[in-house]
């Protein structure tokens, strides 16, 4: 299918930011995303246009049925200007596994990686300069069927954003206290917590306000059958370090998102470093017991938007708990600089993650 690229006047591009420093998240966005249209059982219009609101019925299904997914990934300018994105691939296979997930159609992964590059080299003047800050890239699928009836839509609508963002840690990389939630869930076994889908983060918000107003950074997700056993973290996968082995979350349960950036950290600490991982259920009374002991060594959490968060505290039944020095520890230090090196193309590039956008 072609995309076609819809000229823009003058008058119509939108002034851009002067303060990299101040940008933030998800406040700023380019001149140009790019749409196409679901319809009798086809994707049509592929298109690079304006920026600008969407015409949506009140009866659209995505408004009262949930049915809406989407991705998140970053376009950087390297050090030596070439504009690049990292594993964009696994993104593209993402969404439509969680396209198959809540019966949406599915993307030709040729397609959506053109229509990412296109999108990305046209709006290459808004992305940063500033290294830490990149420019994000916002693909999503909504339900458009004007109809008030628990089904699939017929019609749906995939547009991809883009817009600068700062950088994570704008005042270094400092870590974080996390409170473990025993009142709320974020996904069940046989449910979506697999998917991106936009019903897992509305979910998130009550246990999400409940860390803050105990006056916790991020909030701690256990299983939702035995509350047991440790999950994500916030809106990213969970390590922990135990006696120097890397210990996460199975993705096999269904309820673990498969993120990029866990999968990136999981070959680098097996293939690079030569350290133990064990993807396992772990306990919760294991991690505080290991917290107590000294055998928890760090803990952190990994993602597409600050790539490694590291843990200071956790809080649970009423208690704090120390994790390690208090500080940011070695691998996640590690994990953080050498990620950050590969995207911004410092470092290596030893499985050939980075896909060159521009020029």
């Amino acid at each position: 299918m072609k995309i076609e690229v819809l000229p823009l006047a003058p008058a119509e591009l939108r002034p851009k930011p002067t303060d990299e420093k101040a940008l933030g998240f998800g406040r700023h966005f380019a001149d140009r995303m790019f749409v196409m249209e679901y319809a009798s059982g086809g994707w049509r219009n592929a298109r690079i246009q304006k920026y600008q609101p969407f015409s949506l019925e009140p009866s659209a299904m995505c408004l009262h049925y949930a049915q809406e997914i989407f991705e998140g990934l970053k376009a950087y300018r390297t050090t030596d200007g070439r504009v690049t994105m990292f594993r964009p691939a696994m993104n593209i296979a993402r969404m439509n596994r969680s396209a198959a997930a809540l019966q949406m159609p599915q993307l030709d992964p040729d397609l959506f990686l053109r229509a990412l590059k296109d999108l990305v080299a046209l709006e290459r003047d808004w992305i940063p300069t500033t290294e830490g800050c990149s420019l994000y890239i916002r693909p999503t699928m909504i339900a458009t069927d004007p109809f008030l009836g628990v089904r699939p839509s017929d019609t749906y609508l995939f547009f991809i954003i883009v817009g600068p963002v700062g950088a994570y840690y704008p005042k270094g990389f400092v870590p974080v206290s996390i409170m473990v939630s025993e009142n709320h869930v974020r996904a069940v076994r046989g449910g979506i917590g697999a998917s991106k889908a936009a019903a897992n983060y509305a979910a998130s918000l009550a246990g999400q306000a409940e860390a803050k107003k105990a006056g916790f950074d991020q909030v701690l997700w256990l299983d939702g059958v035995s509350r047991k056993y440790c999950e994500e973290v916030g809106t990213m996968n969970m390590l922990f370090v135990l006696d120097g082995t890397v210990v996460t979350a199975p993705l096999e349960g269904g309820t673990i998102l498969p993120g990029v950036t866990r999968d990136s950290v999981l070959r680098l600490l097996r293939d690079v470093y030569k350290t133990k991982v064990e993807e396992r259920p772990l306990p919760i009374d294991e991690v505080i017991e290991g917290a107590t002991t000294g055998r928890l060594q760090e803990a952190f959490g990994c993602g597409t938007a600050a790539i490694i968060t590291a843990v200071s505290e956790i809080g649970y039944q009423g208690r704090k708990h120390k994790v390690g020095n208090g500080g940011v520890g070695p691998i996640a230090r590690k994990l953080y600089d050498d990620l950050v090196g590969i995207q911004y193309g410092r470092k290596p590039d030893p499985f050939e993650w980075v896909e060159r956008v521009w020029p």
